[in-house]
C-alpha cells in the first residue's frame, strides 16, 4: 500500500494563484490607487485596494506555512519566499522558482536552492 504523499498538487496550485494575485494587488496599489491619491487627490481606491492587498498578503503567508514544508526548501527557501513577497514584482519572480521546486519534488529529486 502506498503512503499518502506529504505534498499535494492542489495546495501548490492554489499557492501559486495566491502569489500571482498578491503581486497584482501590489501593482494595483502602486500603479492605480496611490497615483490617484497623490496626483489627483482622489483617495477613493486606497481603502478598498489596500484591504484587498492585505488579505492577499495574509493568504500568501498562510499559503507559505501550508506549502513550503512539502517542498523541502529549508530556511533559505522560507526566507526567499517571504522576502520576495515584500517587494513589488517579487512574487512574480519567485513563482518561477516555486514551480521548479514543485517539479523537482514531483520527480523525487532534491530541489536546488
Amino acid at each position: 500500500m502506498k503512503s499518502v504523499p506529504r505534498w499535494k498538487d492542489p495546495a501548490m496550485g492554489l499557492f501559486r494563484i495566491i502569489a500571482v494575485f498578491e503581486g497584482f494587488t501590489t501593482l494595483a496599489l502602486f500603479l492605480v490607487a496611490m497615483p490617484m491619491k497623490y496626483i489627483w487627490d482622489n483617495d477613493s481606491l486606497i481603502r478598498s485596494t489596500g484591504m484587498i492587498h492585505g488579505y492577499a498578503f495574509l493568504a500568501y503567508i498562510i499559503g507559505m506555512i501550508v506549502v513550503l514544508p512539502g517542498l523541502r526548501t529549508g530556511v533559505m527557501g522560507w526566507l526567499r519566499t517571504f522576502l520576495f513577497s515584500l517587494f513589488p514584482f517579487g512574487t512574480f519572480i519567485n513563482e518561477t522558482w516555486l514551480h521548479r521546486q514543485h517539479l523537482a519534488v514531483k520527480a523525487n529529486l532534491t530541489p536546488a536552492a
